[in-house]
């Protein structure tokens, strides 16, 4: 059986991820809680994305940090849905809809289209550690 530890996020670049995933989620949180509590009624999808956003930050951040593999892959699958999702309805399909912005709006073009990319690399790392993981299952069987 593998060690948890060698192929975790105690360290390294797993380490990293999980810090900007956690800073992600904080960042998504105020905003949408500044949202939800201050403008609601003005326009109620964007600032329930927000929320959503939230949420999946969250999730994602304790389910890296903790070493649990699906739960990772199926929120960080989902924040991948979701960011195209919305980017595709802010910058071309439905702009109007969406007067004020989330964390995903213009495929994250307010936060340095970081919410673009985060979810291809939280993927990327969560493959290569499970191929690792399997390799090192291999080798000790």
């Amino acid at each position: 059986m593998p060690d948890r530890g060698s192929a975790g996020t105690g360290r390294g670049f797993g380490r990293v991820l999980v810090f900007v995933y956690g800073v992600f989620a904080f960042a998504a949180t105020g905003r949408s809680t500044l949202q939800l509590t201050t403008k609601a009624s003005d326009a109620p999808l964007p600032y329930t994305l927000s929320a959503v956003a939230a949420v999946i930050y969250i999730v994602a951040t304790f389910a890296l940090a903790t070493n649990r593999r699906r739960l990772a892959l199926v929120t960080v699958g989902i924040e991948l849905v979701g960011v195209l999702t919305v980017g595709l309805l802010t910058s071309a399909l439905e702009p109007q809809d969406f007067q004020d912005t989330t964390v995903w709006s213009d495929f994250g073009a307010g936060y340095g289209f970081v919410p673009l990319v985060l979810p291809f690399v939280g993927l990327w790392w969560l493959w290569r550690q499970g191929r690792r993981e399997a390799i090192v299952t291999e080798e000790s069987a």
